[in-house]
């Protein structure tokens, strides 16, 4: 189907990543198992100790949470800095086994990534329609954003360093959960209000219907993203839906 943007006053998209301008598969396949074969070395690199100090003080308290919930991460002990890089490494690897979108182990990965993609180990995937429909919406006058549970400093690394060239220049923001959950309304008026736009103004496209409700909670209007790979999702019927950028 097509999505005439001028005529629903849209003047700003608002994208998830995973599975919507980047496949699935790039995530899965590329992106977390190079964060994980990594985790150990960057750890205990003295270069990093800075950044694990930091890393430690929000790991450990969304261990803390998990804990208060019932579950069962492995110990935390935290008496040196090596005891506490090893439950770092231990909690991490556990939050990554169970697909977790916590903000300490997603900014973990994303500093991981960050060095892969400087060392041209890594470089970002995105669909051929998505460029051409960035520079398509700049020349409508029409803002572009990204929303990812990945860290901003992740999200900027994949954008520019796609086969495509570097795409940041036609992304106006990145926004990370740093602004709150995906799955939390408050989060997209937030975003709203950081764009400089009404609610209504904006489209935000996703392939996780449960996001694409609590946008068309917050007032944005929503597509559903149906890229190859993406899993069913419940209620799919009740959004319209896409399968290129080229709809848009």
């Amino acid at each position: 189907m097509n999505v005439p943007l001028a005529d629903r006053g849209v003047r700003a998209v608002l994208l998830d990543i995973e599975g919507t301008t980047t496949s699935i598969a790039y995530v899965y396949d590329e992106l977390f198992p190079y964060a994980r074969a990594h985790l150990g070395a960057f750890l205990a690199d003295p270069a990093n100790s800075s950044l694990v100090d930091e890393l430690a003080q929000s790991l450990v308290a969304e261990h803390a949470g998990d804990v208060a919930r019932g579950q069962q991460p492995p110990p935390w002990t935290g008496t040196s800095a090596e005891s506490r890089r090893t439950s770092i490494d231990a909690y991490a690897r556990w939050l990554m086994d169970q697909d977790r979108k916590a903000p300490g182990l997603k900014r973990l990965q994303g500093l991981i990534t960050d060095l892969g993609y400087r060392r041209g180990e890594l470089h970002g995937h995105v669909y051929d329609d998505v460029p051409a429909a960035l520079q398509r919406w700049r020349e409508c006058g029409v803002d572009a954003a990204i929303y990812s549970s990945g860290s901003e400093l992740a999200q900027r690394r994949l954008f520019e360093s796609t086969r495509h060239g570097d795409l940041t220049r036609l992304l106006k923001a990145f926004f990370d959960t740093s602004v709150g959950a995906k799955g939390d309304a408050g989060s997209y008026t937030k975003i709203a209000t950081a764009m400089a736009q009404p609610p209504v103004a904006m489209l935000f496209v996703s392939d996780v219907t449960r996001e694409l409700a609590a946008a068309r909670t917050a007032g944005l209007q929503v597509v559903l993203s149906l890229r190859p790979g993406n899993a069913p999702q419940p209620d799919a019927g009740a959004f319209e839906a896409i399968e290129s950028f080229d709809e848009l």
